[in-house]
């Protein structure tokens, strides 16, 4: 078994510098760092023993620091005794005053691979065969790559960029490239105790990772610094298509926003800020918001001696909180997080188009997030207050009962030959297609368009459970479908023979 799990990781490994060199063909958009990199990579270092010396140094104390900031998230996880994998990890050992509570099984998993993952949980293993499909994103520290895997699966990887500018800046500075994966690889290897730690439904999944520890295969930590984690795959999240979209989904991201940063406020970890708050830090996955860049992710509380000490600075705005009796700057980490979703997410997509009966409510919002009046559980509240009622069609009391009697229904039925017109925002390009809670609240908006002569429902249905109506001008017949109820205005002339 040891000889096969070798002969595993080796050819994952193998698999990894497939994929490097895959990836370098793909990332036109940092081929400039390739020189570079390549150049510190092979050249022979004109410095003296003594400066190479002070250099590994220099970078020995980086990767010290970069491994303290791990410390307070390697807490024990449910019951967890913290003994660890003893084998020969002692030079591994972060803190000796910590031996007693640190979670040694997990930075034993990170640093030399899943060696005791769950039994759904991808390790080295599952990389191996594995196709590059596409580059999802590259940055200074990190690549993101679409991957399908051998049974066909698709998930996304995160790795170290070799021509990003955090490695392309390490090898300026160190001349070290192996000891400068592994500087740069401590984002990703942070990033996993994150995602091992802050498990919702709002953040992204993590499948597994692994760690290119190449022990028994050319010595120990020949290739130190490869790793890799794997996620659940997700479409980033595109801004200038989502304003387009229709509201229901708008609010839905905010929604999902909102639960997300509840769960941070009080997580595990504490109280969570998101200190890279941007649209590109999320993906969807099925219509569904997740979180998918934790690196940047705080629990550390601001210290602070007086309230001047607990501003909250952003371009157009200043806010300053209270400090405790504790000496920490109160709810410092669950503010920053609600203004940022205020001015990154709530002003573009939540006011614009909200059903008449519910704009009051968001107008509340939308004041009350913009001022920081309201805490995450009020603004929560105020959320799930209006999913609610949206769901249960409680805003559209004011609609007239009567509305619907100026249309004839046909149940069972569809139609053919449609004349569509347009209507934004629509779920379909081609025509108008929107979400109602009932047939009233489709005839109310078939008459406030003046194209509108006949709609369908085609007990298709939204996230929230509401229907989808296709509106249209005109058809030339009705088809059977037993799916399907047609709804077609009265005409005057009908109405007149019948008295």
């Amino acid at each position: 078994m040891p000889e096969m799990g070798n002969s595993l990781r080796a050819a994952a490994l193998l698999a990894f510098v497939v994929l490097s060199i895959l990836v370098s063909l793909l990332v036109s958009s940092v081929q400039q760092f390739g020189a570079r990199v390549s150049r510190f990579s092979n050249a022979t270092p004109a410095a003296d023993e003594r400066d190479l010396a002070s250099l590994r140094g220099a970078l020995i104390y980086q990767l010290n620091e970069r491994r303290k900031e791990i410390i307070p998230l390697l807490l024990p996880d449910d019951g967890d005794d913290g003994d660890g994998d003893d084998d020969d990890d002692d030079d591994d050992r972060l803190s000796p005053q910590l031996d007693s509570i640190l979670d040694y099984n997990l930075w034993n998993e990170i640093t030399h691979g899943s060696r005791k993952a769950h039994m759904d949980e991808m390790g080295c293993d599952s990389l191996v065969d594995m196709q590059a499909v596409e580059v999802l994103g590259s940055g200074y520290t990190k690549l993101v790559v679409k991957v399908n895997l051998a049974g066909g699966q698709p998930v996304a990887l995160k790795l170290v960029n070799e021509q990003g500018i955090d490695m392309g800046k390490c090898l300026e500075d160190f001349k070290d490239p192996q000891g400068c994966r592994e500087l740069v690889s401590y984002k990703l290897k942070k990033e996993i105790v994150l995602l091992q730690r802050l498990q919702h439904p709002n953040v992204i999944k993590l499948k597994g990772h692994c760690a290119g520890d190449a022990k028994g295969q050319g010595g120990r930590g020949a290739e130190r610094g490869r790793v890799t984690v794997i996620l659940e795959q997700g479409t980033p999240l595109q801004m200038i298509q989502l304003l387009q979209s229709p509201w229901e989904d708008r609010f839905r991201v905010c929604l999902d926003l909102v639960r997300l940063l509840h769960f941070l406020s009080q997580s595990p970890l504490g109280s969570v800020a998101l200190l890279d708050f941007q649209p590109r830090q999320f993906v969807t996955v099925s219509g569904e918001l997740k979180l998918t860049d934790l690196d940047d992710a705080s629990a550390e509380e601001t210290p602070c001696q007086s309230d001047a000490d607990c501003t909250l600075q952003f371009p157009h705005r200043n806010f300053t909180l209270p400090c405790s009796t504790r000496g920490v700057c109160e709810g410092l980490n669950e503010k920053r997080n609600i203004y940022n979703a205020y001015r990154y997410f709530f002003t573009y997509l939540l006011p614009h188009q909200a059903p008449p009966g519910l704009t009051h409510l968001v107008d509340h919002i939308m004041n009350s997030t913009g001022e920081l009046k309201a805490d995450i559980n009020q603004t929560l509240e105020a959320f799930e207050h209006i999913l609610l009622l949206y769901k249960s069609g409680l805003h559209l009391d004011n609609l007239p009962p009567s509305i619907i009697r100026d249309y004839t229904v046909m149940r069972g039925m569809g139609t053919s030959g449609n004349v569509e017109y347009r209507c934004w925002p629509s779920y379909s390009q081609q025509g108008c297609v929107l979400s109602v809670h009932s047939a009233r609240e489709a005839a109310y908006i078939c008459n406030s368009h003046s194209q509108c002569n006949s709609f369908t429902l085609t007990g298709q249905k939204t996230w929230t459970g509401r229907l989808l109506a296709s509106f249209r001008s005109s058809f030339s017949h009705l088809v059977p479908d037993g799916t399907s109820e047609v709804y077609v205005k009265k005409t005057k002339a009908p109405e007149t023979s019948t008295v």
